[in-house]
C-alpha cells in the first residue's frame, strides 16, 4: 500500500466529517470503559481490498484497539467469510464502524469488478487499466483496489503523463498541432498519449510521434485495422464504454491496453457487515 500516502490525514478528515462534535448515540448508550469484540464478515462473493485501511480507522480512534485480519487484500470471499476481528473500546469500534465498512465495501467492490474484467482480457494478452473517473478524495484508494483486483493503473493524475483528448485537439487546431505543442513542452521522461476516433487520426498520431494511441469508441473490426496499421510503433489503448459484454471483442482486436472508467465511477459496493460479539 505504498501508494496510499497521506492516508491518515484523509481518514482523520472523514472521521471528523462523520463524528462532528461527538457520536451522541454511542456516547449516550456506551460507557467509556466498556470493551467489546466485533467480527467483520462478508455477505457476498467477491475479492477483498482495504483491510489495512479499515484497521487504521479504528486505530486512529483508539490506538489500543486490536484489529486482527483473518483475510488479506486479494483474497476471494464468499458469503460467510470472516475478514477480521476487532477488540477494544466499544465506543471506538461503534464510532468507526461506518467509515471502516464504507471504505472496505467500496474498495472490495472495485477489486471484485476489476478481477471479473481482467479475467476476460487476460487470455488475449490485453492489460486492463483504470481511468481518472474516480470520486474526489478516493483516487488512490480506488487505484490501489484496481491493482488488488488484478488490473493496472493508468496515469495517477494530470501531472504524470500527457493525455491529449478531443477537446485538447480542438483547442490546438488538430492532431498534428496538438502533438507538436506536447513534444515541445514535455521532458524526455514524459509519455504522450493521444485520443483518436478514426484510422486517419491514427495515421496523424503516428506521424506526430505519439507514444500511446487511444482508440476512442471504435468498433472492434476498426480497432483491428488500427492495430495492424500501428504495427507496434506505439502502444495501443482501447477506450469508450467497454464492459463485460464488449471487452472480449476489444481484446481480440490485438490492443495492448483496455481502459474502463466503470471500474471506479459506478462500481457496486461489496456487501460487508460488522457484528458485535462479546461485551465486557
Amino acid at each position: 500500500m505504498d501508494m496510499l500516502f497521506g492516508l491518515d490525514e484523509k481518514l482523520t478528515s472523514w472521521l471528523e466529517e462523520d463524528i462532528g462534535s461527538g457520536d451522541i448515540t454511542t456516547n449516550a448508550i456506551v460507557a467509556p470503559e466498556m470493551q467489546t469484540k466485533a467480527i467483520i464478515h462478508s455477505k457476498a462473493d467477491g475479492v477483498l481490498a482495504g483491510v489495512e485501511v479499515a484497521a487504521r480507522v479504528f486505530r486512529l480512534l483508539d490506538e489500543n484497539v486490536r484489529f486482527t485480519a483473518k483475510r488479506a487484500d486479494g483474497d476471494t470471499l464468499d458469503k460467510t467469510t470472516v475478514i477480521a476481528e476487532v477488540r477494544g473500546s466499544a465506543r471506538a469500534i461503534l464510532t468507526g464502524e461506518r467509515l471502516a465498512l464504507n471504505l472496505l465495501q467500496h474498495m472490495s467492490g472495485v477489486a471484485t469488478r476489476t478481477a471479473k474484467l481482467a479475467a476476460i482480457a487476460a487470455p488475449y494478452g490485453a492489460k486492463l487499466v483504470d481511468t481518472r473517473k474516480t470520486t474526489p478524495g478516493l483516487r488512490l484508494l480506488d487505484k490501489y483496489a484496481v491493482k488488488v483486483g488484478g488490473g493496472a493503473n493508468h496515469r495517477l493524475g494530470l501531472y504524470d503523463a500527457m493525455l491529449i483528448k478531443d477537446n485538447h485537439i480542438k483547442v490546438a487546431g488538430g492532431i498534428r498541432q496538438a502533438l507538436e505543442k506536447a513534444h515541445a513542452y514535455a521532458s524526455h521522461m514524459t509519455k504522450i498519449e493521444i485520443e483518436v476516433e478514426s484510422l486517419e487520426g491514427v495515421k496523424e498520431a503516428l506521424a506526430g510521434g505519439a507514444d500511446v494511441i487511444m482508440l476512442d469508441n471504435m468498433e472492434p473490426a476498426k480497432m483491428a485495422e488500427a492495430v495492424k496499421l500501428i504495427d507496434h510503433r506505439a502502444v495501443v489503448e482501447a477506450s469508450g464504454g467497454i464492459d463485460e459484454m464488449t471487452l472480449a471483442d476489444a481484446a481480440k482486436s490485438g490492443v495492448d491496453v483496455i481502459s474502463v472508467g466503470a471500474l471506479t465511477h459506478s462500481v457496486k459496493a461489496l456487501d460487508i457487515s460488522m457484528d458485535i460479539g462479546e461485551i465486557k
